[in-house]
């Protein structure tokens, strides 16, 4: 098959003959290029660059002599690049070359051409080889190892030092993806190079190899040490120049196996899963997998496997918490939220936060989500059948569901399957959804507002939007998280920052939420601060269908 890339070959030689010899030898495979010394040749190569395929250098010649090129080439890292086969009369002048990057050599006079072109051919195609598996050996932008060559180093360690503890460490930067949003792309890339500059000042210390799984997650494979605080100092250290101390949000993972007895990547799996387990937990950074998470490994993989048939068998059960608003003199019931209960045949009572994260991780949210969807559809128009009244109610909404192109759809259809209005079947979207993809989110959320459906940003306070994006995202209520109100008193910072919020919804012109009240101090000190609706136990917990019904029945509201 023809070769559709025409390769450059540089001669350097002070002699005219040689040139003439060498060009005339190689320019049926190759377009040649010439120089009469080592100065003009580094000028050639400079403005050339890579489109240079080899270098056909003689020692010997004035200006700047062969040996001074290459030392030239080293300094700016073009010897890297460009391969450089060596041509002398002098054997003695190899071991210096060799040291200054030479590839190969030609000795003088040039009597085999078979033999000339060939050596070209070869270190060409070595060359390129060399570069394409180092392409794919080192991941670009951090220059550690890529995934797949940090496993096959790793299990080739294992197999020459079987003896040797090692330890599985996971390295992640927490809410990487919102600080690519808010600072742009490249500020992302200073950090992640600054955290791989880390870790490798890291492995001076420890040893061992790191690499690069994807995004903001790096993998390091280090001989067993007791403190695992040094990857975190040496990180940190880097980030300082970028980023303020309380900007930084490392976790790391470990997993230690004196025997080896798990194959490497299940082991990276469960220092992963350490790693993961401290996602929401203030002030940890670090977690080394024991025997409690093996065991709820067994327990979530038990889950998964049930989910289906769970599904099927409506083990999820759909309740229902009230909605009050508080702005009159009386509370009056104005909407429910519908969250979803699992009642395990084996298990028992599942709470949601064992069972939902973990759908969100392996994908099963949207359906289980859609379940809840279509069962939240059939009960308001069920009680509007049997109460004569409507009940809005919100549903639970993730980032996964509103990345599913039919999602709009799929809502649309199950409203208008019960005859219900749109204002009437709210969307509870979370803070952190938002900060994930804002643009697609915006877009999606518009669409369904222009249906008619009420949205209501869930668990506000959570995560970290910006007030610059607030004022952009498209909402109709605020959900205050209930972390915010749990140790509200007068005049605390707590209740500053409730207060806060308030006047935000007040100049954004939207009700506010508060979830999670559970005593009269705390719904009373919400009041008087100015906030419209609460949900939580000191009303009433999330009940079923038939005790909710009897509950809006009992004059406690007027639902509408």
């Amino acid at each position: 098959m023809e070769d559709l890339f025409e390769r450059t070959i540089l001669i350097v030689d002070d002699e005219a003959i040689n040139r003439e010899i060498l060009g005339n030898i190689i320019q049926s495979e190759y377009k040649v290029i010439y120089a009469e010394n080592g100065k003009e040749a580094l000028e050639k190569i400079q403005s050339e660059g890579i489109s240079i395929s080899l270098v056909l250098l003689d020692l010997l010649m004035p200006v700047m002599d062969g040996n001074e090129l290459l030392k030239a080439m080293n300094e700016e890292g073009l010897i890297t690049e460009i391969p450089v086969i060596v041509l002398t009369s002098e054997k003695s002048s190899e071991i210096e070359s060799l040291k200054l990057g030479a590839a190969d050599f030609l000795t003088k006079p040039y009597d085999r051409p078979e033999v000339i072109l060939a050596r070209v051919r070869h270190s060409i195609e070595l060359f390129e080889n060399a570069k394409i598996i180092h392409a794919t050996e080192f991941d670009k932008l951090t220059l550690l190892y890529s995934q797949d060559f940090f496993f096959e180093y790793a299990s080739q360690f294992d197999q020459r030092y079987p003896l040797q503890k090692m330890d599985a460490v996971v390295i992640n930067f927490t809410r990487f993806h919102l600080l690519n949003e808010l600072k742009g792309r490249m500020f992302g890339d200073q950090i992640l190079s600054a955290m791989a500059d880390g870790i490798r000042s890291t492995l001076l210390k420890t040893g061992g190899i790191a690499g690069r799984k994807d995004a903001d997650t790096f993998f390091a494979y280090i001989p067993h040490i007791d403190d695992y605080k040094i990857f975190i100092e040496k990180i940190n250290e880097k980030l300082s120049s970028l980023l303020k101390a309380s900007e930084t949000r490392l976790r790391l993972g470990v997993y230690t196996d004196a025997e080896k007895s798990l194959p490497i990547l299940l082991r990276f799996d469960h220092a992963i899963q350490a790693c993961n387990s401290i996602r929401n937990k203030a002030g940890e950074e670090i977690c080394i997998y024991d025997n409690q998470m093996a065991e709820r490994e067994v327990f979530n993989a038990h889950l998964l496997e049930d989910f289906e048939a769970a599904i099927e068998n409506r083990q999820f059960k759909v309740q229902y918490q009230p909605k009050f608003n508080i702005t009159g003199d009386t509370p009056r019931l104005c909407s429910a939220e519908a969250l979803v209960r699992w009642i395990h045949p084996e298990l028992g009572f599942v709470r949601p936060d064992l069972f939902i994260p973990l759908f969100e991780e392996n994908g099963l949210v949207t359906k289980l989500d859609r379940y809840v969807w279509e069962e939240a559809a059939k009960q308001i128009a069920l009680w509007k059948k049997e109460l004569g009244m409507t009940i809005p109610v919100s549903v639970n909404v993730s980032r996964v569901d509103i990345a599913a192109p039919d999602m709009t759809d799929f809502i649309t259809k199950i409203v208008k399957e019960n005859g219900l209005e749109a204002k009437d079947y709210m969307l509870e979207i979370t803070e952190s959804a938002y900060t994930s993809d804002s643009k697609h989110i915006i877009e999606v959320v518009e669409k369904l507002r222009s249906l008619g459906h009420k949205i209501e940003m869930d668990d506000f306070g959570s995560g970290y939007s910006s007030l610059n994006m607030l004022t952009s995202m498209p909402i109709d209520a605020l959900k205050l998280d209930k972390a915010f109100i749990r140790n509200i008193q007068p005049g605390n910072k707590e209740m500053e920052l409730v207060n806060l919020v308030l006047k935000i919804a007040q100049t954004l012109g939207v009700p506010v939420i508060a979830e999670g009240v559970e005593t009269e101090e705390e719904c009373r000190l919400l009041k008087e601060a100015g906030c419209d609706i609460i949900q939580g136990y000191y009303f009433a917990k999330p009940l079923p269908p038939e005790d909710f019904s009897k509950y809006a029945g009992n004059d406690k509201g007027d639902a509408k």
